[in-house]
């Protein structure tokens, strides 16, 4: 079995809509040997990351930055984890009222120097969640679980 951590800051129910699409996404019944598992981004742990096949990162852009909840995991993780998770893909997701470009490049900026692959472009939802974003987070998670999906 592989695993997918979902990493995220959800302190907003729009943040929890876009959370619980990228989880249905990848409990995909079609999707097999993922196993995945949900930990806040202040609660998720190096062993957590080091554990994991592949990752997907939930942020609210905060003043045009990721979340603090966020940048703490990277900062516990960044070091312990650099060098055996080279190459982990992963995908993400920003919410926002404003401008998401600056949260968006935070992410990408820490996942780049970390060497992970991006196999999934960012989802970014300014506002509401409407059916388009709801359904582009379930894909992002879809694809990031069948990135990892063992052959039955």
């Amino acid at each position: 079995m592989t695993r997918l951590l979902v990493v995220h800051h959800t302190p907003s129910p729009a943040t929890a809509e876009l959370l619980e699409s990228v989880l249905a996404g990848a409990a995909d019944p079609e999707i097999t040997g993922v196993e995945v598992a949900s930990r806040a981004a202040l609660a998720a742990t190096a062993s957590d990351l080091l554990a994991a096949d592949a990752v997907v990162l939930g942020t609210p852009a905060n003043i045009g930055y990721m979340s603090g909840a966020l940048k703490h995991f990277f900062d516990q993780v960044f070091y312990v984890c650099e060098r055996d998770t080279r190459g982990l893909p992963y995908g993400f997701y920003v919410h926002g009222n404003l401008g998401l470009d600056g949260a968006v490049g935070s992410v990408r900026s820490v996942a780049d120097a970390l060497g992970w692959t991006a196999v999934a472009a960012p989802v970014q939802v300014t506002g509401a969640p409407d059916a388009r974003a709801r359904d582009a987070c379930r894909e992002l998670g879809a694809v990031v679980a069948a990135t990892i999906a063992l052959d039955a």
